[in-house]
């Protein structure tokens, strides 16, 4: 839980929303104080000692966004939305064999996509009044939090992610998508903290998205649409900067730091080559209102995505 200090019951700061509607994210140091962020780091760690191999499709973890590989898509990976699954490094396993290379808890890429339900650890770390409050100060009406992530970029492995726009994954008409992402250690340039196009989420329209194909087998990135809207509703829009020609903003943080990013925004974050792993807590809100269709590689659970609001 966050110190008393940094309470956002009542929504950001007017400094803050300015910086945010600016850049397209926001850095808000010591969101977590050092205690849950040490307890968070160690219930990621437990689980990636304690999965087990037995039974595992030894799913490897590819977001499709660098160009040369397609995104994951298969039915361990599509039916993982109400569950914890374990995905892996693909730099994790002998090029020449296709065994495993590493010790399991140094060759998973993420755990998700259910943690924040399915953990009491993250679930109270997500599901609680400081983050409803930081969603009011975005102007969410129906906050939603339809995943969440521990993404581990690994020592040495842990892969490089080209530059995306989270609503391109996660999208609903219009856009609404935030990410509410959580530094469980320092993010560094050497172990592959995060980069931002600043401003880039009022002059990149989402051009496409993720959806199941709809002959039933994996995953496809398809043409949002003339009919569907590539910018949240209301906001400014710009023209700008082509997408290839976007200059990025590196951002260190410390353990603790919560950033926002903008399901519009471009951002990325290189290769993990250093010896120190990088692990952080991510979590997606959309807005509860706005339409989220069939065709979206994550579905629904049963009881539907989970309020944000009490």
């Amino acid at each position: 839980m966050p110190p008393d200090s940094l309470d956002h019951s009542e929504g950001l700061t007017k400094e803050q929303l300015q910086s945010y509607n600016e850049d397209g994210y926001l850095i808000i140091p010591n969101a977590l104080d050092a205690s849950t962020t040490a307890s968070l780091l160690q219930e990621a760690q437990h689980m990636l000692a304690t999965f087990p191999l037995s039974d595992h499709p030894m799913t490897k973890f590819s977001t499709g966004s660098t160009g040369d590989k397609a995104h994951v898509g298969d039915d361990y990976f599509l039916t993982s939305g109400d569950k914890i699954r374990f995905f892996f490094e693909e730099d994790a396993f002998d090029p020449s064999t296709g065994a495993l290379a590493k010790p399991k808890h140094r060759a998973i890429n993420k755990i998700g996509h259910y943690l924040h339900e399915l953990s009491p650890a993250f679930r109270t770390s997500t599901l609680n009044s400081y983050h409803a409050g930081v969603a009011r100060g975005l102007g969410f009406r129906d906050p939603r939090v339809l995943q969440s992530m521990v993404i581990c970029k690994q020592p040495a492995i842990g892969g490089k992610v080209g530059a995306h726009q989270d609503s391109t994954f996660l999208y609903t008409d219009p856009p609404s998508a935030v990410g509410f992402w959580i530094a469980l250690e320092d993010a560094t340039a050497e172990n592959g903290c995060l980069s931002f196009a600043k401003g880039s989420h009022r002059r990149t329209p989402i051009r496409s998205r993720l959806v199941r194909k709809e002959n039933g087998g994996g995953v496809e990135f398809m043409d949002v649409g003339a009919d569907s809207a590539c910018f949240p509703d209301d906001a400014p829009v710009e023209v700008g900067t082509k997408r290839e020609e976007e200059t990025y903003t590196l951002e260190e943080v410390k353990a603790g730091t919560l950033v926002l990013i903008h399901g519009n925004l471009l951002h990325q974050s290189k290769k993990n080559l250093s010896e120190k792993s990088r692990f952080i807590y991510t979590f997606h809100v959309i807005e509860g209102e706005n339409k989220y269709d069939g065709r979206n590689w994550l579905q629904p659970p049963e009881r539907g995505f989970s309020k944000l609001y009490p």
